[in-house]
Parts: C-alpha cells; structure tokens; sequence
C-alpha cells in the first residue's frame, strides 16, 4: 500500500535545506512490473487489511466512501460497456492499460453516472445496518 511519502521526493539545496517535490507519475496506468509489486506489497499485508475492512464493515460509510463506491461502479459498468461485456479482470494487462487510458477521457461521463448510482449504493449500505423485526426471526 502506497503512503504520501511514497508519492513525495526530498531534494537537498547546496545550502542544506530541503525541498519536497511531488512525483509527476502518479495519473499514469501501472506498468507490469508495478502490478507485480503491488500484488506482491498486497500479500504481505493482507492480515493487517482484513483486519481493517472487519472494522470497516462493523461502521455506516462516510458519504465520501460512498461516491468511491458508486464511481467503482460506475467505472465498472463503463468497462464492461467498452470491452463488450467483459469484465477489467477478464481484460490482459495491455488491454487493461489501454482501458485505464480510455477510461481518463470519459471521467466527465463516470461522475455523472455515479452521481445516479449513489442513491442504489446509500440504500445499500443502510440495509445492511437496518435491524430485522422480530417477526422474520420467526
């Protein structure tokens, strides 16, 4: 998992000061090799983020994480828009890249779409918090 630092480079002057300067790569597609470390980061840590999403799961969505929620979709149904039907897992990671590029020109058309997705996601999440009455406990 990636932290602002990683997205950070430090630079030194000749009079020993230091100068924060941001990487200019973070909007570009991953390339194989950063997949394969990203997978490889990922499996290292996986204990530490299924603990993370059990606590998650346990607290109602903040309306940020939501909008994520519903602009995945979004992004989802476009992907599966553009590629006939398939799915991003379906896709080789070319094709992928070429999908992550396709996919930045039409943001406009994922936020509208996940603007119309979000009222589905919201009562989504609050189902999954309503208490069941006690007339189908029976």
């Amino acid at each position: 998992m990636h932290s602002f630092k990683d997205f950070l480079s430090v630079e030194s002057t000749d009079t020993g000061e230091r100068t924060l300067e941001s990487s200019e790569e973070v909007d570009e597609a991953m390339t194989l090799s950063q997949r394969l470390k990203a997978k490889q980061t990922f499996k290292r840590s996986k204990s530490k983020i299924m603990l993370g999403r059990k606590k998650a799961a346990k607290r109602f969505a903040s309306p940020d994480k939501l909008l994520k929620r519903a602009e995945k979709h979004a992004r989802d149904k476009m992907v599966a828009k553009l590629s006939n039907g398939k799915s991003k897992s379906d896709l080789s990671y070319s094709e992928r890249e070429q999908m992550e590029k396709r996919l930045a020109k039409k943001s406009g058309a994922i936020k509208k779409m996940a603007k119309k997705l979000l009222p589905a996601i919201r009562k989504k999440e609050k189902s999954k918090f309503k208490k069941s009455s006690p007339a189908s406990e029976e």
